[in-house]
């Protein structure tokens, strides 16, 4: 069966999430796959080039996820129209759907276990780490809260607690019902209390 780009990174993803990207030779992901190195080479020259495809497809599926919830795909500063147009509804439900898809879509499981693995090695994979899955997403939300403050969404209550405590408000029970989840705690009772708990923050904070 020939092997497609898709599959290689999506293999090589998996063992670095289990092993490390150090720990990893080009050799085992070849392995794995059922092919010689030669033909590994023949789509991807080096390990690190498949690491770095890695990364492009992750942010490509962060786009389009954002996309299809209707949330800003670009940063405040490329776009801030999108921000102003964005509802906190909007936003709830993109919470609840990220719990979704970094426990269940398999090449996004997979990277973010591979970034919390890597985070602690080098400057780059911390950095890697706090804009996927930490800094990055606080900033995202708190521009966002910014912007709901200023056309008036939220209540009076809201804009004296601040943009950036209602983003971490919001983005807490996220991370931890991912934690919960790799505990192997029951996914569908996690999910049901995240959108409990995002359905509650709807109705605290939004504009009576």
């Amino acid at each position: 069966m020939k092997t497609n780009k898709e599959e290689i990174l999506l293999i090589a993803l998996r063992l670095f999430a289990e092993r490390g990207f150090e720990a990893v030779s080009t050799s085992m992901i070849a392995s794995e796959l059922g092919i010689t190195k030669g033909a590994l080479y023949r789509h991807y020259k080096s390990k690190q080039e498949i690491f770095d495809s890695i990364i492009k497809k992750m942010f490509e599926q962060d786009e389009k996820q954002a996309s299809d919830n209707s949330v800003p795909v670009k940063e405040y500063e490329e776009d801030a129209e999108s921000y102003e147009q964005t509802s906190l509804s909007d936003l709830c439900e993109f919470v609840n759907n990220q719990y979704v898809y970094w426990t269940e879509d398999e090449f996004a499981s997979a990277f973010r276990k591979m970034i919390t693995l890597e985070q602690f090695k080098n400057d780059e994979m911390t950095k890697l780490y706090q804009d996927v899955l930490a800094s990055g997403p606080v900033k995202y939300t708190e521009d966002l809260f910014h912007e709901m403050i200023k056309n008036g969404q939220l209540s009076k209550e809201a804009e004296k607690f601040g943009a950036r405590n209602l983003a971490i408000q919001l983005f807490a029970p996220l991370q931890l019902s991912i934690q919960l989840f790799d505990a192997n705690e029951d996914r569908e009772r996690i999910k049901d209390d995240l959108r409990t708990i995002t359905n509650e923050f709807e109705k605290r904070w939004s504009r009576k």
